[in-house]
């Protein structure tokens, strides 16, 4: 069995996120690509994760991206949240959430009313009628009952305001989101954008993104995994052990996980980094790697990470160990960027959160005045 040392293990996630070094191309595609989707919720979070990662890249580059390059892709996908993910990319996740093996959606559409038959018009009609461009849900909805002739459909995509009946949609590759109309949501067909949808069978595209998981979030568990992904703990397990040619257990001072084989020469010679970085809400590093390892977050300090209601807030990572958490207060001439502090700071502490609050300060444009709390 390999051992590591956490700094070893730190200075690792850290290069793979792009946080030490930053990436220096302005390719906003390639850092969401190496972080396995960067979860969009909150639209401006994701923008800002991105920019995070990649020096000189700004959060028009990445709505440009998203909206009028179509090099990214905003879909529901890892937990049946939205995330960023490189278009080009769509069918390996689409492949690898193999929506059809979950029985759940069908009892969902069932409990609606909706027959075997009623089900199929339904996903087929979604890709069919937004071939016409970017529908609001109300219209995605008046269009899909006019198409069926099926008018409880209506209802259906109206019921949710998570967008929870077009969710199988997405896992399709058939709908993803559009360009907001002022407040509104609204929805398209991400398959135009992509030359070639070669189909992947499902299990090897679920091992692809396993891989992919361990290469920017490992060492992990296979627990870990099925926390990232959503998938159920069993699931995780035999995939783990499908790839176990593929994989090392690892001992990182104490704490048993697994690496990709391939990467452990690389986290063994990696050399110990001295960086701080203000991550913002929901960023991949602080919700992918596994959390509940003191090295990483003291359990202290667990809910004013990750609160009970599914909130991420923004940290201060400090050498990739959560050292505490921010937010803002936006005014019209400045941001106010309120830290709070897990342990007591140091003259170096402070000095590389300034070097931070002014880079954001950069991307929001702003005047940046910096408080402690």
């Amino acid at each position: 069995m390999a051992t590591l040392k956490w700094y070893q293990v730190h200075a690792w996630r850290l290069s793979q996120h792009g946080l030490s070094p930053r990436f220096s191309s302005q390719d906003a595609v390639s850092a969401v690509a190496r972080t396995a989707g960067i979860q969009a919720q909150v639209l401006s979070a994701a923008e800002l994760a991105v920019c995070t990662r990649v020096e000189g890249l700004s959060p028009r580059d990445v709505k440009a991206a998203i909206f009028q390059d179509h090099t990214l892709v905003r879909t529901w996908a890892m937990r049946a949240t939205l995330h960023l993910l490189p278009a080009r990319e769509l069918p390996l996740y689409v492949a690898a959430r193999d929506w059809q093996q979950t029985a759940n959606w069908s009892k969902y559409f069932a409990e609606f009313g909706l027959s075997s038959a009623q089900q199929d018009a339904f996903l087929l009609a979604i890709p069919h009628v937004l071939e016409q461009g970017s529908l609001t849900r109300l219209q995605l909805a008046d269009a899909v009952a006019r198409h069926t002739g099926i008018m409880r459909l209506r209802d259906l995509i109206l019921s949710s305001s998570w967008g929870t009946p077009l969710k199988p949609s997405a896992y399709r590759g058939d709908l993803c989101l559009g360009p907001g109309q002022g407040k509104t949501v609204t929805f398209m067909n991400p398959r135009g954008w992509i030359d070639t949808w070669q189909p992947i069978e499902p299990k090897q595209a679920l091992q692809e993104i396993a891989s992919r998981y361990l290469r920017a979030y490992g060492p992990a568990t296979a627990n870990d995994f099925a926390f990232w992904w959503g998938c159920g703990k069993t699931l995780a397990k035999n995939l783990f052990q499908s790839m176990k040619e593929e994989l090392e257990e690892v001992e990182v001072e104490g704490w048993r996980a697994f690496a990709l084989r391939a990467t452990l020469p690389h986290i063994q010679s990696i050399e110990a980094t001295e960086q701080i970085h203000l991550l913002p809400l929901f960023d991949a590093y602080t919700i992918g790697v596994p959390r509940d390892c003191e090295p990483l977050l003291a359990q202290a300090y667990k809910r004013q990470v990750f609160n009970l209601q599914g909130w991420t807030f923004a940290v201060v990572l400090v050498n990739g160990s959560i050292q505490g958490v921010w937010h803002t207060q936006i005014r019209r001439a400045h941001i106010v960027i309120k830290v709070n502090l897990f342990s007591s700071s140091t003259p170096s502490l402070r000095k590389g959160i300034e070097a931070e609050a002014q880079r954001l300060g950069h991307l929001f444009e702003k005047r940046i005045l910096l408080e402690y709390t």
